[in-house]
């Protein structure tokens, strides 16, 4: 059987993370050190209740880190939602042989672990919008040129590539008995797919922005936008696929108002991710047996085609 693409190389437990930041970072000797989260390419503590430190589990994040701890930097203070500022940079040792970073927590709680109704989405949903259309701002793919983005490296903005994706990955939810097949997606997938990429000028984007990378306060604000490893250049589309799986009705409405126009084809193709990103977000909550991610993702399929 094959293993699922998310299994670690290598897992970084709380004690071993302990002994890593102590030895770099002495001022953090003896901070408590707790397990955080988890995703497919980092394992994250929290340290002293103040730093998030993120360590890869596999040797694809390693070029994703560069791109994080290159660009976050340059963001900072320049986007109206906070993310994470790389402040302490780990080396590979004997004990670990990646580097890793340590960050400022943000507060906040991922979205899909809110059980927020979509109808108190609202206010979550304005921010957000407010914040992507800061961050697409041409401007800012100009502040991080020298950085050298790689340009959709994984063809999110393509639906020609994400929709027979997104087919394979339902098939599975469908086989385990967790989704339903619906006509109206394989509706938005047979209209989408020929569209192929957007023809634009590409702007900086998350790249993976989805329902566990955008925090929520208590209030139902956002909070903050995390886990970057996925920054490039791309098509709007590939960030605005979360106002599709994320949003609904008046939120959706109020991200859209919030971001400005959004072109038909655009939409489509940020549908079409939303769908392909909600089914491999379903499979994984499933496998490791995370039930609020997994009502959340099967929401998001839903959400994709209303």
């Amino acid at each position: 059987m094959t293993a699922p693409a998310w299994t670690p190389e290598h897992e970084v437990d709380a004690a071993q993370a302990a002994t890593l930041i102590a030895e770099q970072f002495p001022a953090l000797r003896g901070a408590p050190v707790t397990p955080l989260a988890t995703g497919w390419d980092n394992t994250v503590h929290l340290v002293g209740g103040e730093w998030v430190f993120r360590f890869p589990r596999r040797a694809v994040a390693l070029r994703l880190l560069a791109h994080e701890t290159a660009v976050l930097p340059l963001l900072a203070g320049r986007l109206p939602l906070p993310v994470p500022d790389p402040q302490l940079i780990g080396e590979p040792s004997g004990g670990f042989p990646w580097p890793f970073w340590g960050a400022r927590l943000l507060p906040g709680t991922e979205l899909a672990d809110t059980g927020l109704p979509d109808e108190q989405r609202l206010c979550a949903a304005t921010d957000l919008g407010l914040f992507l259309r800061a961050l697409h701002e041409p401007a800012l793919a100009a502040l991080t040129a020298a950085t050298e983005l790689p340009h959709d490296p994984m063809r999110r903005g393509d639906p020609g590539v994400r929709g027979p994706q997104a087919r394979e990955w339902l098939a599975r939810l469908a086989a385990a008995g967790l989704w339903q097949p619906d006509p109206a997606v394989f509706g938005l997938l047979d209209e989408a797919e020929p569209l192929g990429p957007g023809a634009g000028d590409p702007v900086l984007v998350h790249g993976d922005l989805h329902q566990r990378h955008l925090l929520l306060g208590g209030d139902g604000r956002a909070t903050g936008v995390i886990d970057w490893g996925d920054v490039c250049l791309a098509d709007p589309a590939v960030d605005l696929s979360l106002a599709y799986s994320g949003f609904l009705g008046p939120a959706r409405d109020a991200l859209l108002d919030a971001y400005g126009p959004v072109p038909a084809e655009r939409a489509a193709r940020a549908r079409v991710l939303a769908v392909n990103l909600s089914a491999v977000l379903a499979e994984y909550a499933r496998a490791e047996g995370r039930t609020a991610l997994l009502r959340e993702a099967l929401a998001g399929i839903a959400r994709a085609v209303r």
